[in-house]
């Protein structure tokens, strides 16, 4: 699980890399801007407070929504650390320190209890969910949407293994 926990953080990277740049390319003016820095800002929080979860550590967010939307580009920036971050911190996880469950509290109060491989695979899919809905806004707008696929990811950042040639 480890290898395929790394991968998943890689691909997460390029996904939103991929999103970022292409919402870059609409400028401040369009619609789309707006409802996307929304949406990844929401998911940006929660990056950040399961980082702070899987560490075992304290975070100051009382929401995973924010009350003031960040410009694009700060945002973006915020999202490549985040990013980054996990990338190196998955790294060092062997299978005991996946399977490890950590008691934490959720932003409304409930209690909440997950392995840390849990909560690394929420993080996964809960940013796929949000890239999926601007996505959708892009494609009702008739805007090309950005690569997201894991399939895309996977041939080309491994081409030569799978029997293509590097982009």
């Amino acid at each position: 699980m480890h290898d395929t926990m790394q991968r998943l953080f890689r691909y997460k990277a390029w996904a939103n890399d991929e999103l970022l740049t292409s919402l870059a390319r609409l400028g401040g003016d369009s619609p789309i801007t707006g409802l996307a820095i929304k949406a990844l800002s929401h998911s940006y929080i929660v990056d950040r407070i399961f980082a702070a979860h899987v560490r075992r550590q304290a975070h100051a967010y009382t929401s995973a929504n924010s009350t003031q939307m960040p410009a694009l580009e700060d945002l973006s920036a915020d999202i490549r650390k985040v990013d980054r971050e996990y990338i190196d911190y998955v790294s060092t996880l062997d299978s005991d320190l996946l399977a490890e469950r950590i008691d934490f509290v959720f932003t409304d109060g409930a209690p909440g209890r997950m392995s840390r491989e849990e909560m690394l695979m929420h993080v996964i899919t809960h940013g796929i969910g949000h890239r999926g809905q601007v996505s959708a806004v892009m494609l009702l707008n008739a805007l090309p949407v950005a690569k997201d696929g894991l399939t895309t990811y996977l041939h080309e950042a491994e081409a030569s293994t799978r029997g293509r040639a590097a982009a």
